[in-house]
């Protein structure tokens, strides 16, 4: 049986540059598809690119094997398979497991004229480290689990389409000022629908593809125990494993909110300097996001600690037991807000930081995208709206700072506003 593979919108990115010498990275969580888009990538050089699947190496670091070989000599390891003048491709899979993997390869790099190389890694921690050997020699990706179109994408191909369409109105008003018209949504109950079972359920692949919810349930249990034994266990060398899951469902009950460190410590049994060096953990192993406070005027803005989000709803769930239905949870805001601070992830590597604000007198707004030259607010009213209000503490920053626009996302009202000059448009929470 064929194994079933769904196009990542990463993959045109890594496509683009396989002409080029420089490495390609690609960095993420476990399970998150880096294995599979490797597959698709040999699949495209050999059948697309024409390329002589002998020339198209696959390797997983996993095997001790390869990595023994590759320890002991890359050079001659990776000679080996190069039996011809013609250009090699070696897949690197987990290539984090490689010791001094940077210095090895820029060694490769600068002796091998006909090899291009592509690296995957689970720690971020770790192929980050290689960088110092690596500089001007690397292009850098992210591959994250399934953003919600591609989630649409496997699901249901023609509501993919429709949803991109909107989703790239509402970027491009982000990122760019363009306007757009705000008109009836005849999709909004099928998207609605779709949308909470991705808020509860997460983008893992294999969770996407599982067929009912108690396969669900299992492959996040399978991903989640898998990190805690080879990632923080094996490789990051935290030992005490229950304070470190007392830490991540702690955190999943609080997403969304400002980290209070010595509430953390009380509850985990641990002191501040581990706390922040297990949040560091979990950062670098792609589970959860610390986000800064903006602020410009010192004097009157709270500057100091971060709000805590998860990559992936999926994992917040499943550390926490939480499964059940939207309309049934009171943490459905929460979900909400943790599926906008990702999906904002893909404006911010376009022109901006995502941080937020919160002053001393408690005004604050869920985002801001800070692109330099404006400070776009982003707020997330998960709620039946059927006018477009707009929260004081909203109205406070536009005061503030003057920007050109702004965007609330909604349960499902589409508006817009027009609040001291600041084009403000409603738009339902899963176009983002």
């Amino acid at each position: 049986m064929k194994e079933l593979y769904y196009k990542r919108d990463l993959l045109p990115e890594l496509e683009k540059w396989f002409e080029r010498k420089e490495i390609i990275a690609v960095k993420g969580p476990r399970q998150a598809g880096k294995t599979t888009i490797l597959k698709m990538l040999s699949g495209w050089l050999t059948d697309e690119k024409g390329v002589n699947k002998d020339n198209v190496i696959f390797l997983t670091f996993e095997d001790f094997d390869v990595l023994e070989k590759f320890g002991k000599s890359p050079v001659e390891f990776i000679k080996s398979f190069m039996v011809n003048k013609d250009r090699y491709y070696f897949l690197m899979d987990e290539f984090h497991y490689a010791e001094d993997g940077g210095k090895k390869l820029k060694l490769l790099y600068d002796t091998l004229e006909n090899a291009k190389f592509v690296i995957t890694g689970s720690s971020s921690m770790e192929i980050t480290a290689f960088s110092k050997y690596l500089v001007g020699r690397v292009f850098s990706f992210y591959l994250m689990p399934f953003n919600f179109h591609e989630f649409l994408k496997a699901k249901d191909e023609r509501l993919a389409h429709a949803h991109n369409e909107k989703r790239m109105a509402v970027r491009n008003f982000l990122v760019s000022g363009k306007d757009f018209e705000v008109k009836d949504d005849i999709f909004l109950k099928d998207m609605l629908k779709k949308f909470e079972e991705f808020a509860i359920y997460g983008g893992y692949p294999e969770v996407v593809k599982a067929g009912n919810e108690e396969t669900r349930k299992m492959v996040l249990k399978n991903i989640y125990d898998t990190y805690i034994a080879k990632d923080v266990v094996s490789l990051l060398k935290i030992h005490d494993v229950f304070k470190f899951r007392k830490l991540v469902s702690t955190l999943s009950a609080q997403a969304g909110g400002i980290v209070n460190y010595n509430e953390l410590s009380a509850l985990c049994g641990s002191y501040y300097k581990e706390i922040v060096e297990m949040l560091n953990v979990l950062e670098e192993t792609f589970v959860i996001r610390l986000v800064r406070p903006y602020h410009k005027n010192l004097k009157t803005e709270l500057r100091k600690n971060p709000k805590v989000y998860f990559m992936d709803n999926g994992i917040r769930n499943y550390s926490i037991l939480g499964f059940s239905e939207m309309e049934k949870r009171p943490d459905s805001g929460s979900l909400a807000e943790n599926f906008v601070f990702t999906s904002l992830l893909d404006v911010e590597k376009d022109f901006g930081r995502i941080s937020y604000w919160r002053t001393l007198s408690k005004a604050e707004v869920d985002f801001i995208i800070d692109t330099g030259e404006d400070a776009i607010p982003v707020e997330v009213k998960f709620s039946e709206m059927k006018k477009p209000d707009i929260s004081r503490s909203f109205r406070s920053f536009i005061e503030a700072y003057k920007p050109k626009r702004g965007l609330i996302l909604t349960k499902s009202l589409w508006a817009e506003k027009t609040v001291n000059g600041t084009n403000v448009k409603f738009v339902p929470v899963f176009y983002v």
